[in-house]
């Protein structure tokens, strides 16, 4: 059986459309229906519904959805395991957004080389969209991103506190950007939070879904706008970049996400190297998402004021290591 029309099925199944699975895939919509006409014939049965609204997977494609899956990583699987290079019995693949490698994945590549010298290490970069997909597919068998999309058979583990903060280059600013505010896309929930809560901003001219790298922008053009706070620390503490008066900060934990995330309640209680060190601050977290009335179902805090930026320290990050135990543990 083609592999291309099994991650072609998978991408239409998490999708539910056509047209989102052949951008994703960067092919055209017809050359996704014709793969997905392929399987169909090669197993006798329809897997989707094709209607206006989108696809929906039939009976018969819900409990294929199960086996896709299964194939697909056992290809992958043997794909890097006949892969490995002389010298190394194992391999392991790992991903991460950008924003993250520096002070996460750098981190984990050293600690799994000091533990494990005979694994062979493969890097990926992606966002979110790209990450998941690899993972669904077992090219990765983890990755660190900001909003893990959960799909069957992932599990994803929140490892460090993590918050959007409104940053500006000029010193003392205030919530009167006049026209210097870039609006940063941090995903959905962000998007909504930002609506409620900061209204006039919300239609800036200029958005940006770059990530991190927006904080490169932002310094050199004279801008304002929302980063994660690590990213914004060590120009924070050069003066490049100010804290924006009065702000609302956003919560934005980084993830581990992967197959064989178990025992969740034992990996956190192994996490404490990435718990960060600092100095609590006084400020109140004076509102809460969950007590919004028009956000009821998120049930994660947003603080207020000039509470000060932590400085983020870590010890040796030990629960990769327990992750990449249990993965080879379970494989």
């Amino acid at each position: 059986m083609d592999i291309t029309l099994i991650k072609t099925f998978l991408e239409v199944a998490a999708t539910g459309s056509f047209v989102s699975a052949s951008e994703r895939l960067f092919v055209t919509q017809s050359a996704v229906s014709l793969r997905v006409q392929r399987l169909e014939n090669s197993l006798g049965r329809p897997l989707f519904i094709r209607s206006k609204a989108g696809a929906e997977l039939t009976p018969a494609g819900v409990e294929f959805e199960h086996y896709a899956l299964s194939l697909i990583k056992v290809w992958e699987e043997a794909r890097q395991q006949i892969a490995i290079p002389e010298g190394f019995t194992k391999s392991f693949t790992i991903g991460a957004q950008y924003s993250l490698w520096p002070r996460l994945g750098f981190r984990w590549i050293d600690a799994m080389q000091s533990a494990m010298p005979d694994l062979s290490i493969r890097a990926e970069l992606g966002m979110p969209d790209r990450l998941t997909r690899f993972l669904i597919e077992g090219v990765v068998q983890a990755a660190l991103m900001y909003t893990p999309q959960l799909r069957p058979g992932l599990n994803a583990q929140c490892i460090l506190e993590e918050e959007l903060v409104l940053v500006a280059s000029w010193r003392s600013p205030t919530l009167d950007l006049n026209g210097r505010y870039v609006f940063v896309d941090w995903g959905p929930e962000f998007v909504q939070a930002h609506a409620i809560h900061l209204p006039n901003l919300t239609n800036s001219g200029l958005t940006m879904s770059l990530g991190a790298m927006a904080v490169d922008y932002i310094v050199n053009r004279g801008k304002a706008a929302y980063v994660p706070a690590r990213s914004a620390l060590r120009y924070l503490e050069s003066g490049q970049l100010h804290l924006v008066a009065d702000a609302p900060r956003f919560p934005y934990p980084p993830g581990l996400c992967g197959e064989k995330i178990l025992t969740l309640s034992f990996v956190t209680l192994q996490a404490a190297p990435f718990a960060r060190s600092q100095k609590r601050s006084t400020t109140p977290r004076a509102m809460c998402w969950k007590n919004s009335p028009r956000s009821a179902k998120n049930t994660r805090w947003m603080c207020w004021g000039d509470a000060p930026i932590h400085n983020y320290k870590s010890r040796q990050p030990c629960l990769f290591l327990i992750f990449l135990r249990l993965y080879f543990t379970l494989s």
